[in-house]
């Protein structure tokens, strides 16, 4: 706390007290596919009485001066290129605005005819035909329940939902949410949460931390061909830049996200480089300490550093260095039966993440550029568990987890805008993947240690892809590729398909198709779980393994109804073959790893099950304009799988159906009106989980939890959540300073959606944990 003390009055050091509470909104204009920039390109104000404007300089930077601050909208206009309007431009006093703004080219001239791009439609990545969502930071914090986390704010969109109040755990179309795939920056990257372990894709609290990302991508379905290893979805995410032109700092405080300090500016204005620095330090003992229900009652610690340096552009190129450091830690002592981290066991858990990169990106001329990417990934998990004996009324270590997972990641793509027409994109992916697994467990106090993992060694992934745009003209547009990888553990390859069709009706809908097929390595631990011979030798059974695989179909209408609404619906269905079940006849499948705590020990697992999840889903939104907004998803959907034994059964995230609704509203407020006054609305409404039931008659003869030969036969309760969320900004008047207050109420009717049942050793009995009750966050920041 000392060094964070310190650091804190640094920031303070650098308190500007300038006089003036007006802003700039400034950024660079480029081609999207090219990222040449756009010299000349014409950007206004369009909502405003005073409306100002300005044209890119020759390097394709604009600045929009002493802007006051509200919301805005900004309108982009090039000759040749798609006009672009950038709705809901907010603008503080404590903060420059950075705006960067791609556009699209026309493929063919036009009379008469205006085409608008409004970037709240598509996705960053211009090769998403479908099944794919662009979010902003503000959305992350502004809707309500959202913890500032990304994988929290995705639950929102439809197709999603979040079954786990204490893990940002995500279930797309039904698939586990180990089949989803982050990346950084253009770089593939480990689990980025707080007390996560290995073969995971979630945690307790996200190390992602939101004042340093830009706008991102989220896919479902069907991704391009430069996506891999991934049968669920995909979080494409971005570090923004640091300011190049000034010093800003942010300091903030909020129960889940901790104390936190952001600073950012220039290294040296004339090249255009700067720095981006955040830290974050947990709360949650002051909360737990207001009497604040945080799912435990044993104390959970976390910090993380996180950093974005930028070279600005060389002879050789843009540098561009990131990355996260993360630890966190927990030690639960008999915990509570009605807790949802304890169930009445001790455990005691660590993790550390440290994510490091470097990019590259060089424009060879006006249509092609190289991008790169070399990094590490290393995520570190330790836990010891520890269960009750009943022959001998006393506590015992159960399991000893000793894991770590390091990866050697190098990538690179060329890209290159043939013509207004085509665009081609080739690259190359590469991991080599360092293993460090311990694990044994025993069944009771007297019984002898099994060794489960105990494995040093390393192995590699390499992936390949082709991609290509091609506009047939301004309404039919054309993406297909082709991706391949193979592992080299066991030399496992696959060779995947992948192809989107867009056809814009009108201008205001449009019809979209998708395919893919997709493929996913097995969680890394699985493949070296060993089996002890007679002899007392071991044998990995799994170790040669093949990829999971999906086909992919989705097919979408997009409508734009009226100004700043969007209707937007799809079918999909998808099937998954090659899925790892138990060599003898049984119920289970790898496509239900996730659904719980527990390590996925099954050692005999043949590549023979299947699967299938179809549904429909709808999207109704009004983007934020005239100072509210709102947001129906709606999600009915099917998700089965076969295993060994050939019956078709509910996966463990088959839930049917999920419902949300959001909305907000915002006042203006104080005699200039630079203040304003918001609130903000969440109702989530979903179907029960499926789960195996208890055998307690079994469990009582064994003294250990045994599970219903009916595998996902019953289902939990409907799952119901209420959010409010308000908040107040105040803009300085005088300086360029501005402090806001938010309080999230979540799940204000404290309604009980249940968590899980477990056996009970203690008293003979099965006991209910449940999901996270009334909670209330509360976040202060303040930007100078």
């Amino acid at each position: 706390m000392k060094i964070y003390s310190f650091i804190i009055i640094l920031f303070i050091t650098q308190f500007s007290f300038a006089q003036n509470n007006r802003q700039n909104i400034r950024g660079v204009i480029t081609d999207k596919l090219s990222q040449v920039t756009l010299p000349g390109a014409v950007v206004q104000l369009v909502n405003k009485t005073a409306n100002k404007g300005t044209r890119a300089d020759t390097h394709g930077n604009y600045e929009l001066k002493d802007i006051s601050p509200d919301r805005y909208e900004i309108k982009v206009t090039y000759v040749g290129y798609k006009d672009v309007v950038v709705p809901n431009v907010v603008v503080t006093s404590g903060k420059e605005t950075i705006l960067d703004i791609a556009m699209d080219e026309n493929v063919t001239s036009l009379n008469e005819v205006v085409i608008h791009a409004n970037t709240k439609d598509k996705p960053i990545n211009n090769l998403a035909t479908i099944s794919a969502r662009t979010f902003s930071t503000e959305e992350v914090n502004r809707y309500a329940g959202g913890r500032s986390d990304p994988a929290r704010l995705a639950a929102n969109f439809a197709g999603v939902s979040a079954p786990d109040d204490s893990r940002n755990d995500i279930v797309i179309r039904g698939n586990s949410p180990v089949g989803v795939l982050w990346r950084i920056n253009g770089m593939n990257v480990t689990n980025p949460n707080h007390f996560a372990s290995v073969g995971t894709t979630g945690g307790a609290v996200s190390a992602l931390n939101t004042n340093l990302l830009k706008s991102s991508d989220f896919l479902t379905s069907a991704f391009p061909a430069e996506y891999g290893n991934a049968i669920s979805g995909v979080f494409d995410l971005g570090f923004r830049t640091g300011n190049t032109q000034k010093r800003e700092t942010t300091l903030q405080a909020g129960v889940i996200t901790g104390l936190e300090a952001t600073t950012e500016g220039p290294i040296k204005k004339e090249k255009g480089s700067s720095y981006l620095v955040g830290y974050r330090y947990a709360l949650a003992g002051v909360a737990q300490a207001a009497g604040i229900n945080i799912g435990t009652t044993a104390l959970p610690s976390y910090q993380d550093l996180s950093f974005n340096l930028n070279s600005g552009n060389t002879k050789l190129g843009r540098f561009t260095l990131f990355g996260i450091l993360a630890e966190s830690s927990i030690t639960i002592s008999g915990g509570n039966s009605g807790s949802i981290y304890g169930n009445g066991s001790g455990h005691d858990l660590s993790s550390k993440i440290g994510i490091i990169g470097l990019r590259h990106f060089k424009q060879l001329n006006d249509k092609s550029y190289f991008s790169s990417n070399i990094g590490i990934n290393y995520s570190k998990n330790d836990q010891t568990n520890d269960d009750f004996d009943r022959l001998t009324s006393t506590t015992f270590t159960k399991e000893d987890i000793k894991v770590a997972q390091t990866g050697y990641n190098f990538s690179t793509s060329f890209n290159s805008k043939i013509n207004s027409k085509l665009f081609v994109k080739i690259g190359v992916q590469d991991e080599l993947i360092g293993l460090n697994l311990y694990y044994k467990q025993k069944e009771n106090i007297k019984a002898d240690w099994n060794q489960i993992w105990n494995y040093n060694s390393y192995t590699n992934l390499a992936q390949a892809y082709a991609h290509l745009k091609y506009s047939f003209n301004n309404k039919l547009t054309l993406n297909a590729g082709l991706h391949s990888q193979m592992f080299f553990l066991n030399n496992s390859a696959s060779v995947e398909p992948r192809l989107g069709i867009k056809y814009d009706i009108n201008g205001l809908s449009s019809l979209s198709f998708g395919y893919g097929l997709h493929s996913q390595m097995q969680p890394v631990n699985v493949y070296f779980l060993q089996t002890k011979n007679a002899d007392g030798s071991y044998i990995y059974n799994n170790k040669n393994l093949d990829f999971t695989k999906s086909h992919h179909l989705v097919l979408g209408y997009d409508l734009h109804p009226f100004t700043d609404w969007r209707l937007k619906t799809e079918i999909y269905y998808q099937s998954l073959y090659n899925v790892p079940v138990n060599t003898l006849s049984s119920s289970y499948s790898m496509l239900n790893t996730g659904a719980s705590f527990k390590t996925d020990l099954e050692d005999h697992l043949t590549n023979k099950g299947t699967g299938k999840n179809y549904g429909a889903e709808l999207t109704i939104g009004k983007f934020f304009s005239n100072g509210y907004y709102g947001l129906f998803t709606a999600s009915l959907y099917s998700s089965k799988y076969k295993g060994s034994d050939g019956i078709e059964r509910n996966t463990a995230f088959n839930g049917k159906y999920v419902f949300n609704i959001l909305g907000g509203k915002e006042w203006k407020v104080g005699s200039d009106k630079r203040n304003k006054i918001s609130v903000d609305l969440k109702y989530t409404h979903a179907g029960g989980r499926a789960y195996t039931p208890i055998d307690l008659t079994a469990s009582n003869s064994t003294g250990q939890e045994q599970l219903s030969a009916n595998a996902y036969s019953a289902y939990y309760p409907n799952y119901f959540r209420l959010d409010f969320k308000t908040g107040y900004t105040l803009n300085s008047p005088r300086r360029k300073l501005s402090h806001s207050f938010s309080l999230d109420l979540q799940n204000v009717t404290n309604h009980k959606n249940v968590f899980s049942q477990n056996y009970d050793n203690r008293n003979r009995s099965i006991n209910t944990t449940y999901q996270l009750g009334f909670f209330p966050n509360f976040i202060y920041k303040i930007q100078f």
